[in-house]
């Protein structure tokens, strides 16, 4: 009779345990989920230290930046990144400390701005593929200017601020020239939209590298998380 209560004991802590264990898996179950992108959507506020944190949608907010810039005013990240190094507090309660320009971007009511050419920008055109546009330093040899000579100095090299237009490949994070040589290795991913844009004359390439990346970014929609 004894055996038969202590086994029965043992069964009865086994079903409390495995229900135990299920409540806990329900209680920390992912919540997260998938929305397609559209001009109206709202991506989380705060910094993004890197592209990941992105595609994620999960920048350091507000609240756990250690700075003394009020949290409602309007100039809160520009007055934040302005200083040489940013903390914060991570996941796990620990201050940490980051270079400002080690970081990937911000985003402000709802809109991405990313770190290029020395100036945070923001990206208008979301999508599989982004498009931006940047001042970007290039750096001119003055050596080979036959109007400059000086006898006592090595030429110095100048440099020029210029505006460039610049795409995103959400897929890898990388940030590209837009240009028609760098759309078509990325509608390589679309046999269809890369033989139809390719077979166009380089004209008709250079014009309409716009409607293309509007064509792949409706054909291949960009899906965001919520939290």
């Amino acid at each position: 009779m004894l055996t038969k209560i202590n086994c029965f004991i043992r069964i009865l802590s086994l079903i409390l345990i495995f229900l135990l264990f299920q409540f806990i898996g329900f209680g920390q179950a992912d919540t997260t989920k998938l929305v397609r992108y559209n001009p109206g959507f709202k991506f989380n506020e705060g910094i993004f230290l890197n592209f990941q944190q992105v595609k994620n949608n999960a920048p350091i907010p507000k609240s756990r930046i250690v700075t003394d810039v009020r949290l409602n005013d309007l100039d809160f990240f520009e007055k934040v990144l302005r200083e040489k190094k940013v903390s914060y507090f991570d996941d796990y309660g620990l201050k940490q400390e980051v270079n400002t320009n080690e970081i990937w971007g911000y985003s402000r009511q709802g809109s991405i701005y990313i770190q290029w050419g020395e100036m945070f920008n923001r990206i208008p055109v979301i999508g599989s593929i982004c498009h931006f546009v940047a001042n970007i330093r290039v750096y001119n040899d003055r050596y080979y200017d036959p109007y400059y000579y000086n006898y006592y100095s090595t030429p110095a090299p100048t440099s020029t601020s210029e505006l460039r237009q610049l795409m995103l490949d959400f897929e890898t994070g990388k940030v590209i020239e837009y240009n028609y040589e760098n759309l078509l290795i990325i509608l390589m991913r679309d046999e269809e939209l890369y033989e139809e844009y390719n077979s166009l004359k380089k004209r008709k390439k250079r014009d309409q590298k716009f409607l293309y990346v509007r064509k792949y970014n409706e054909k291949h929609p960009l899906y965001i998380p919520i939290h």
